[in-house]
């Protein structure tokens, strides 16, 4: 099965499910850019429950953008502050110590746009999965793609069908209860080698 799916900031478990079952993965980079989506925002486990995560950006919604154009805001010290709130949320999960130093050079790196940001971080996350990253991007926007299984809503972070995903242990989940379809963070940090059979077991809701 091969795929079109958007790339964006840490994905959800849910865009992970799918790029992890698809036989080809090509990443969307050529559609209009949304606000309040995925593309730039990743939730993940804090202390008081889901905690959003947003890369700020430069966009103006008088004239329509492209995704891969979309320039990242340098006015706040937002990487420092997305950094401070993964430590805190994951310092004490059992395999935060051992991808820290792979995710810790995305927040000290300056990027211009926020397409090569999630690239990279998308690089990171396939590494710490050991699986291999073969990059395949779009050259023009297919509304109805023909021969491709069509995933870019799972972008729609108000839109997405709900997922209920098998659980696993969260570090806050005593207090709050297991919470679904986080970013790929809180998957890898609570269950390292364990996160990629955790994907392939796992399926999305038709």
């Amino acid at each position: 099965m091969d795929i079109l799916i958007h790339p964006s900031y840490f994905p959800s478990i849910a865009s992970f499910v799918a790029i992890i079952n698809a036989k080809r993965t090509t990443f969307e980079r050529c559609d209009n850019y949304q606000k309040q989506t995925y593309r730039n925002r990743a939730f993940i486990y804090g202390a008081n429950g889901r905690l959003s995560l947003t890369v700020p950006v430069v966009y103006s919604q008088n004239n329509r953008q492209l995704y891969k154009n979309i320039r990242i805001s340098d006015t706040t010290n937002w990487q420092d502050l997305h950094w401070k709130s993964i430590q805190i949320a994951y310092s004490s999960s059992p395999f935060f110590e051992f991808y820290e130093d792979d995710l810790k050079p995305l927040f000290t790196m300056k990027f211009e746009t926020l397409l090569d940001f999630n690239m990279a971080c998308l690089e990171v996350i396939y590494d710490c999965l050991q699986i291999p990253f073969e990059i395949k991007t779009t050259e023009d926007f297919e509304k109805n793609p023909k021969d491709k299984v069509d995933y870019r809503y799972l972008v729609e972070s108000r839109k997405e069908k709900p997922e209920s995903f098998a659980s696993y242990v969260q570090v806050f989940d005593d207090k709050h209860g297991f919470l679904s379809n986080l970013s790929i963070l809180d998957l890898i940090c609570n269950e390292g080698p364990n996160a990629l059979l955790y994907l392939e077991s796992q399926n999305l809701t038709p």
